[in-house]
């Protein structure tokens, strides 16, 4: 630390290349939150599915019903410890455009697989006894204002007309990747209000007695309804949280390829600007080396100025990033999961180090290995 003041003067002999270099960090790192807030919108189900649940759906296609009666035959299968299951309504508010998930629930057993969703008895219960009672979440009610006790009127896009539902609970959950737009009623209502495909389910989630055994249950489910006139697909809540977010295309490499063209082009600037540098005190090189510094602490010095303006502007873009992502989904509902996690956070900052030091490198090389009459013999 006794070299922090050179370092810094260093750093302020051109105070404007230095704020343009560091701006490139910040301008990287806040592209860098923002994508990786978008990732884990797109696909935070994934990284937060139940180990011990699988979900069973129609082979043929999601929206494609499954008989009511399946259930019991699911329950009596080996390792099979509940049986739950929803039923998508595709419901909206007022308007089209206000799109959230809202589905039609299993009341008797939903609560047990999915412990996660926190609400209290009295809400649970309120629920419960009311045949047009739903749930929401925290984040919907945040975005249309509701409250306990609020009537919400879904226009049905399936089953058509006015669907009245009163607002009896407001779920929490228990960690924040799970937070989504979403509404929950009793399939009681659904089934006996909808016109047609009365008897059926959209899906089905069975919970294993042991995750070593998703895979045998699902391939014992699949095997028991082959030939059926409704055969499913069984397959852990993980690959098919997966599954679903890649209908989008394959988020990963969409995030990895915009972030290492991002990150190429900012290693060529902070290198050229490091080289610069480095070119223009070759004379003050020289002279530091006949004062007795070493080669190391050379490279050293030119590399920890590399260090500073990577970690500046890449912690004041990683700022940025989480106080833009502190405003909540900026799309109304398309990505309710709006957050930057500590664990992103982290990342980030530590990718800007590496930038810095990727950049910086090679200008201190350059400095280290430069020669005291070679350099003199420049001025």
């Amino acid at each position: 630390m006794k070299y922090l003041h050179l370092i810094l003067v260093n750093l302020k002999r051109k105070k404007m290349r230095t704020a343009l270099t560091a701006g490139s960090f910040l301008v990287a790192l806040f592209l860098f939150g923002l994508l990786m807030t978008i990732r884990t919108a797109l696909t935070g189900g994934v990284d937060v599915a139940g180990a011990d649940r699988l979900i069973v759906r129609n082979k043929v296609s999601l929206i494609m019903p499954l008989p009511f009666a399946y259930r019991d035959e699911m329950q009596q299968l080996p390792h099979v410890a509940d049986v739950t299951f929803a039923c998508w309504f595709g419901g909206y508010y007022q308007d089209a455009k206000n799109f959230f998930a809202n589905y039609a629930i299993d009341t008797d057993t939903y609560r047990r697989v999915y412990p996660e969703y926190i609400l209290s008895d009295d809400q649970w219960n309120a629920f419960l006894n009311d045949r047009q009672g739903c749930i929401i979440s925290p984040q919907l009610a945040a975005r249309f204002g509701f409250n306990l006790g609020d009537r919400i009127p879904l226009e049905g896009t399936i089953w058509r007309g006015t669907w009245e539902l009163n607002v009896r609970g407001i779920y929490e959950v228990r960690r924040r990747e799970l937070a989504t737009s979403e509404l929950w009623f009793q399939y009681a209502y659904l089934e006996e209000r909808r016109p047609f495909m009365k008897g059926t389910v959209g899906w089905y989630i069975i919970q294993v007695d042991d995750p070593e055994n998703a895979v045998d249950v699902a391939r014992t489910v699949d095997e028991r309804f082959t030939n059926s006139p409704y055969e499913t697909k069984a397959e852990t809540e993980k690959a098919f949280a997966a599954g679903f977010a890649n209908q989008i295309g394959n988020i990963r490499l969409i995030i990895l390829s915009i972030g290492s063209v991002v990150f190429f082009t900012l290693l060529l600037v902070t290198g050229n600007s490091m080289a610069i540098a480095v070119r223009e005190r070759t004379g003050e090189l020289a002279v530091m080396k006949t004062l007795g510094f070493t080669d190391i602490s050379v490279l050293l010095l030119v590399l920890a100025e590399s260090l500073i303006v990577a970690a500046a502007g890449g912690a004041a873009g990683l700022v940025l990033a989480k106080g833009f992502t502190l405003s909540g989904d900026p799309t109304h509902g398309m990505l309710p999961n709006f957050y930057l996690g500590n664990k992103q956070i982290v990342m980030g900052f530590g990718i800007a180090l590496l930038s810095g030091a990727a950049a910086g490198i090679i200008p201190a090389m350059v400095a280290m290995r430069l020669k005291i009459v070679d350099a003199l013999r420049r001025v």
